[in-house]
């Protein structure tokens, strides 16, 4: 088919445009389809699913260039073609090539496969070649491509490869043009006379491939975004959780160490409970956890302060049997029980008692842990009346639970500490209601929030670009007040 009316083949040129970005945007709204352009790995069904994702729509465009007169638009098969050579191979733009001939051979358009076929194995090769960061990165923008293709070959002399595929595309879409003009009802390609008309539309090949792979790049960038702010988001939670590790065990052993000579069986017995606290610490631990699970884990812990003190430490419980299924974070009771044993009870001679509460408050999962020994000083510190020592009251476990329950909750969470020096201290959580799935949503809100942060600071990093040393001061600031 010739279309020789250059008024006609511009306006097609510029709606090729426009069916290149509705068709990549439309497929870039599904999440299947993202699922199959984002694996790093395909099984050959996969692959054959993207390329049916891709080739589908295509090909209805192809027959409606087939069947509506003047209407050629719909019909962007070789830049299609190129499309799935580029990001799957030779293999799949084979078959992308095939589907899409289909329609065409219906018209008999015979060199229609064939075209396809040579055109999936140059592209095809093209991609073994070059890389996947370098086709994700090809810009449709032809003017700023040439531009940094010119300062860059000044400077550095050397082979680019997005040149490369810009002037491949343009080659190959001249050969098109030219089998068509040779063979008009056996190929269908647009084609003029007129060099500057057969320049534009060369020139509108790399436009239209560059159209899909930047709405594609963008996805694949922001799915990238989620993963390192979910990555980021786990990170700080991990290392919120296992802060503790050191400071619970550093206090164990020496709880340990003080009975080895005189009660050696019951050291045995702490280094017994000890290994099984830690076999669940160096374990996997989810985020949250039912509370139940929390409670059998500060269980253990007691235990081990129940041995070394004896009669002197009485633990009471009382829990609300409605509270055991809600979901808390993990580790968040043994760093305060932690915190009324050291802290509160342990400069008493006599000991004391630590009470262990929950009830559902207002809608909201209400935690208490209170103990009867020595309270804290207004300010936050403690004296022992036995040694003179002055203990911090919110030491490491009161600050980690309360960066944790920060990050999590935010200002729907709160902690509350009433001390009356020498007649105790009692710590009040509050915290949403919450269940599993509740949870992961949360995290996955906190992960939006990670990302939308990070998306922030490199919109600040592009605005400063041009001022390093404005940017080196914000830096400097930002590290001091970290």
């Amino acid at each position: 088919m010739q279309a020789n009316d250059s008024k006609l083949i511009f306006i097609t040129l510029l709606v090729e445009l426009g069916v290149a970005a509705a068709v990549a945007s439309s497929l870039a709204r599904s999440t299947r389809f993202k699922r199959l352009l984002l694996l790093k790995q395909r099984t050959r069904r996969e692959t054959l699913q993207l390329v049916a994702w891709i080739c589908v729509p295509l090909m209805l465009g192809v027959l409606v260039r087939v069947r509506v007169p003047n209407f050629l638009a719909a019909d962007i098969s070789f830049q299609a073609i190129a499309i799935l050579g580029l990001l799957l191979g030779p293999g799949a733009a084979m078959v992308g090539g095939v589907a899409l001939a289909l329609p065409a051979l219906g018209h008999h358009e015979y060199f229609a496969l064939p075209v396809n076929l040579i055109v999936a194995t140059i592209f095809g090769a093209y991609r073994r070649v070059a890389g996947e960061e370098n086709i994700w990165s090809f810009s449709p923008l032809i003017d700023l491509s040439l531009y940094r293709w010119i300062r860059r070959t000044v400077t550095w002399p050397h082979l680019d490869r997005q040149i490369f595929l810009l002037i491949l595309l343009m080659v190959t879409q001249f050969g098109t043009s030219l089998i068509a003009s040779f063979y008009p009802h056996r190929y269908f390609a647009l084609h003029s006379s007129s060099w500057l008309i057969e320049l534009a539309i060369c020139a509108c090949a790399p436009v239209v491939v560059g159209i899909p792979l930047k709405i594609w790049n963008a996805v694949r960038i922001e799915r990238k975004l989620e993963e390192q702010s979910r990555l980021l988001l786990e990170a700080r939670l991990e290392a919120l959780q296992r802060q503790i590790n050191p400071h619970f065990l550093f206090n164990t052993l020496n709880s340990i160490a003080s009975l080895v000579r005189s009660k050696p069986e019951l050291a045995r017995e702490m280094i017994v409970k000890l290994s099984n606290i830690l076999r669940t610490l160096l374990g996997d631990r989810d985020a949250f956890v039912p509370l139940s699970k929390e409670l059998a884990f500060t269980d253990d812990y007691l235990d081990i302060e129940v041995v070394r003190f004896g009669e002197k430490l009485h633990v009471v419980k009382e829990i609300s049997p409605d509270t055991l299924d809600v979901v808390v974070p993990s580790m968040v009771l043994q760093p305060l029980i932690e915190n009324s044993i050291k802290h509160g009870l342990e400069p008493r001679i006599s000991g004391g008692t630590v009470i262990l509460r929950s009830r559902i408050v207002d809608k909201r999962l209400l935690l208490e842990i209170e103990d009867d020994g020595v309270g804290m000083e207004p300010g936050g510190a403690t004296s022992s009346p036995v040694s003179g020592l002055v203990r911090e009251g919110s030491g490491i476990g009161m600050r980690n639970v309360r960066e944790r329950l920060h990050v999590l909750y935010g200002d729907e969470a709160d902690v509350q500490i009433v001390s009356r020096p020498g007649r105790g201290t009692r710590v009040c959580l509050f915290m949403p209601l919450a269940s599993r799935e509740e949870s992961d949503e949360l995290l996955t809100m906190l992960a939006e929030t990670v990302r939308q942060s990070l998306i922030t600071i490199d919109q600040q990093r592009s605005r400063f670009r041009k001022k390093p040393h404005h940017f080196a001061k914000i830096e400097s600031v930002g590290r001091r007040n970290d």
